[in-house]
């Protein structure tokens, strides 16, 4: 046999197998169908009654955006160009994006878990540096809670940037895990 009759069959096996498998994988990654949104329960309850939080726009303007633990806030962000973050977001979002940033303050070690309403970037900074995530994933079926990001911290004050949002608002709530 030649050997691009070889790599022809190659392909279409590949092919085959893409085809074969990818409406397997979407269907694990799809939410599921909701009749109608679903109240948060349990740590997540305060998420139905967030208090309203304007994000800051640069640093030393998060004394005024404070998030209280446990409390969920619905935070009204800026547009892109008017924020000044700490350290430069991974994926800072454009020019009609919105973003912002919200103090944290922390008591006492232990593993904290970031909920957010939207699909905006978030990272958790701390003397200039970046914390480590340790877990990443949606929130409850049917909520509002579009995903959950877990970091371990220490006690201290941290900074809570959010960015590349297509909204000028955005959810937030960080519990401490059990």
């Amino acid at each position: 046999m030649k050997a691009s009759t070889i790599m022809k069959r190659i392909r279409f096996a590949a092919c085959a197998l893409v085809f074969a498998v990818a409406p397997n994988l979407q269907a694990q990654e799809a939410s599921p169908t909701c009749a109608a949104p679903v109240a948060a329960t349990g740590e997540f309850a305060s998420w139905n009654t967030p208090l309203d939080v304007r994000a800051a726009g640069n640093n030393s303007q998060t004394s005024q955006a404070v998030l209280a633990l446990g409390q969920a806030a619905r935070v009204a962000l800026l547009p892109t160009p008017q924020v000044h973050y700490p350290v430069r977001p991974e994926q800072p979002g454009g020019s009609v994006s919105y973003g912002g940033l919200m103090r944290l303050d922390v008591t006492e070690a232990g593993t904290f878990r970031v909920a957010l309403g939207s699909a905006a970037w978030l990272d958790l900074v701390r003397s200039g540096e970046f914390m480590e995530s340790t877990a990443h994933g949606r929130g409850p079926d049917c909520t509002s809670i579009r995903k959950m990001v877990s970091f371990p911290l220490t006690p201290g004050r941290y900074v809570l940037q959010i960015a590349a949002s297509g909204e000028p608002q955005t959810t937030v709530l960080v519990t401490k895990l059990p």
